[in-house]
């Protein structure tokens, strides 16, 4: 765990090396909402999360105003806590979740965006759709007036070296140059979230615009 100022500077530094077509989301899971605000004082403005409850938490004490993303497996049965708590939902992996998101978010008047997750290397114990689905399941979200689909997240095989993750961020950028091109009603195909700690540099020569980074800006977890 890192100091509350060097958080400030690691942040500071991660975003002045990234590009500025590149947005850094700072992954807060066990995060204090001291090292989260040590953070967007350092400049960052994007957040990610992967429990409701923890989410929850954590954005009713923070004192800033900043854009929440959930970012971890999302179930059916948080899904109205969900679209009250976060700006965006990237971990979209089923139609039937689609659904539950839009009977929560029309009951709230609320429009959201989503991206859907791509299990990139077709792994069995990876939550997402596999290549071949995300066309499937875009056409689905386009029908929903309450989900504005705004592109596509991976997280890449869970391996030590970066390298490796590169065909599976090449395979996934492939997919959302095929989602720009299709022009499906009720999106917005910007987001091309991937890349963490250890790879997102990899990530960025392959068409990232947003990484989401824990590790190197919070210091290990304790």
């Amino acid at each position: 765990m890192e100091s509350l100022d060097k958080i400030k500077r690691n942040a500071e530094y991660l975003l002045k090396t990234l590009p500025s077509h590149v947005t850094l989301l700072a992954a807060a899971k066990t995060r204090t909402v001291e090292e989260v605000q040590a953070a967007f004082a350092g400049g960052i403005r994007y957040f990610g999360h992967n429990y409701v409850q923890e989410a929850q938490a954590m954005i009713t004490a923070a004192n800033f105003k900043a854009t929440w993303h959930m970012i971890g497996h999302l179930q059916r049965n948080k899904a109205g806590s969900a679209v009250e708590l976060f700006d965006m939902i990237e971990s979209l992996d089923s139609i039937r979740l689609a659904n539950e998101l839009e009977k929560r978010c029309a009951e709230l008047g609320k429009t959201i965006e989503v991206l859907i997750e791509v299990n990139s290397g077709a792994e069995d114990n990876k939550t997402g759709v596999i290549p071949q689905e995300v066309g499937p399941l875009a056409e689905a979200v386009s029908d929903l007036p309450h989900l504005q689909l705004a592109g596509l997240m991976t997280m890449g095989p869970l391996s030590g070296e970066a390298e490796l993750a590169r065909p599976y961020f090449r395979k996934t950028r492939e997919l959302f140059e095929q989602l720009r091109k299709a022009n499906l009603p009720n999106g917005d195909v910007r987001v091309l979230s991937m890349g963490m700690s250890g790879s997102y540099r990899v990530a960025v020569e392959e068409g990232a615009t947003m990484v989401r980074i824990g590790t190197l800006l919070f210091g290990q977890r304790g």
